[in-house]
């Protein structure tokens, strides 16, 4: 079993910044990919920053220039620093991570999510 476990979503004010961070445990042989992806009520998940191993980071256009993704490998961990945060950023954010398990076999696995509100 593979599990992600989320921290770090809140209440923040606009123009504010959050750090979200997301711990993949269980029996992984190596990580391919760990990312972020949100949804807003009454809309669709979507990518909000996906950083595989050899390739360079995606982001969705929304988000360019205001989040960044880091992953700290040797913790299979991955952060989402959030920062000139927007009213239209509100959404529940879930981890999203591509692993390898010890069996050889590629599986991708989400976090429940945690919520994120940006409100004055």
């Amino acid at each position: 079993q593979v599990q992600l476990m989320e921290s770090g979503g809140g209440l923040v004010q606009p123009g504010g910044s959050l750090r979200l961070s997301c711990v993949a445990s269980g029996s992984i042989f190596s990580v391919n990919a760990m990312g972020w992806y949100r949804q807003a009520p009454g809309t669709e998940r979507e990518l909000v920053a996906v950083k595989a191993n050899g390739v360079s980071t995606n982001y969705a256009d929304s988000v360019k220039g205001r989040f960044t993704i880091s992953r700290d490998d040797a913790k299979k961990t991955v952060y989402l620093q959030m920062n000139s945060l927007k009213t239209e950023d509100t959404a529940v954010y879930y981890c999203y991570a591509n692993v390898r398990r010890v069996t050889m076999a590629n599986f991708a696995y989400w976090g429940q999510g945690t919520r994120v509100t940006v409100s004055s």
